[in-house]
């Protein structure tokens, strides 16, 4: 019995000799770590934030009465997502071919754009070729989303860096944290701009130094001090 135990501890051995082999083998016989080709300026270039466009927009029935109120709900949703996507304008498409109520219902849509807050600069009305003069009125903007890198879909042996150059997937997951994190991605494309200064507080502070009083606020201990001694007892 004790010899077939020794028996087979010696298979187990083996075996475990064998897949490491064969395991330093495949990672002498991969990649390596960069995968080649041309390598990136600097390690952190190989992955950077991108966007990609879309489009946010509707399609609202031609009605001989008008707008109904669900095209109007609609309508209501559309210019809350264009306040928030920060777009540029909202386009208001009317089917081509001199149908008077379609026409007619792409200015009521721009009427009730402007009546739910969207500046009428803001709003353009243009045509597009339509199977049907009576077709959908369009009504939408262009919006901006951030690229998520697919990190580790490749990998080559991270033992191989013969030729000093950082891995396939180096800053792959930073990158996508970012992305998937920015709550504006055009603030990737350029960044935005400067509100203006306080001008008013400027002044003040500028006044106090001129008469010598001080201008820095006031130490936290005795703003502390001071909530204490108004408690309500």
């Amino acid at each position: 019995m004790s010899a077939m135990i020794r028996h087979l501890a010696s298979l187990k051995i083996r075996a475990a000799s064998a897949l490491l082999a064969a395991g330093v083998l495949a990672g002498c016989a991969g990649g390596p770590a960069s995968l080649g080709g041309e390598p990136p300026l600097t390690p952190t270039s190989r992955f950077t934030l991108q966007v990609e466009p879309g489009l946010d927009r509707i399609a609202l029935a031609v009605r001989d009465d008008g707008l109904s109120s669900n095209q109007q709900a609609a309508l209501a949703d559309l210019v809350q997502r264009f306040a928030m996507e920060g777009a540029p304008a909202l386009v208001v498409e009317a089917p081509s071919g001199g149908d008077p109520a379609a026409n007619q219902a792409a200015w009521n849509v721009k009427a009730a754009l402007t009546a739910s807050g969207v500046p009428e600069a803001m709003i353009q009305v243009v045509s597009y070729a339509a199977p049907d003069p009576r077709a959908p009125v369009l009504a939408g903007f262009e919006t901006v989303r951030a690229v998520v890198p697919q990190c580790g879909t490749r990998w080559g042996s991270l033992g191989r860096t013969g030729d000093n150059q950082s891995s396939a997937n180096f800053g792959c997951a930073v990158t996508a944290n970012l992305a998937a994190q920015i709550s504006n991605p055009r603030d990737i494309v350029a960044p935005r701009t400067m509100s203006p200064g306080d001008a008013g507080r400027r002044s003040v502070v500028f006044d106090a130094y001129r008469k010598g009083v001080q201008t820095s606020a006031r130490p936290e201990e005795l703003i502390s001090q001071a909530r204490i001694s108004r408690a309500v007892e």
